[in-house]
């Protein structure tokens, strides 16, 4: 399994904006624009939650494993790896949602003399700062689940035999 790079979370980051940003122009040109949803912060911030509880708990269950402690919990490594997957793809779309939500942010940076889109601009701005709580929750339980290196021979835990 490839590690999540920033990089990559990073240009979703900035295309998802850029994009949004344009399409708030030209739907707000044509109408009006569509509403910030209050939920989405919340949303957001219970994943990062579920993240970050999942890797509190993963972590002092290896802790305990490796310390060898009597009737500790071990870790099934498919469970880590789920949780690894689960934590990367929340990262991924909580990049794009951070997008969507910081263009259409901006452009409503514009008019935060009228009050319902100041209040559409704070939504999108908790929800871009929920949206970064996810990708840190993930990266974190990302790092919490990583395997040690192999030694640089090849010999390692994890080196296959032939």
């Amino acid at each position: 399994m490839k590690q999540l790079r920033l990089k990559v979370l990073a240009g979703l980051f900035i295309a998802a904006g850029i994009l949004s940003w344009g399409a708030a122009r030209l739907w707000d040109s044509v109408g009006t624009l569509p509403s910030v949803p209050l939920a989405a912060p919340i949303v957001l911030a219970a994943i990062a939650a579920v993240l970050a509880a999942t890797a509190l708990s993963l972590r002092a269950r290896l802790k305990a494993q490796r310390e060898r402690r009597p009737g500790a919990k071990g870790v099934e490594p498919l469970m880590a790896a789920r949780a690894v997957v689960f934590g990367q793809a929340s990262a991924l779309v909580a990049a794009l949602v951070a997008g969507m939500y910081g263009g259409a942010g901006v452009f409503l940076l514009g008019s935060l003399d009228i009050p319902a889109r100041r209040d559409q601009a704070v939504y999108a701005a908790f929800a871009v700062l929920a949206a970064f709580a996810v990708i840190a929750a993930a990266l974190f339980l990302e790092h919490v689940c990583k395997l040690p290196e192999d030694d640089e021979n090849g010999e390692g835990p994890g080196a296959a035999r032939a």
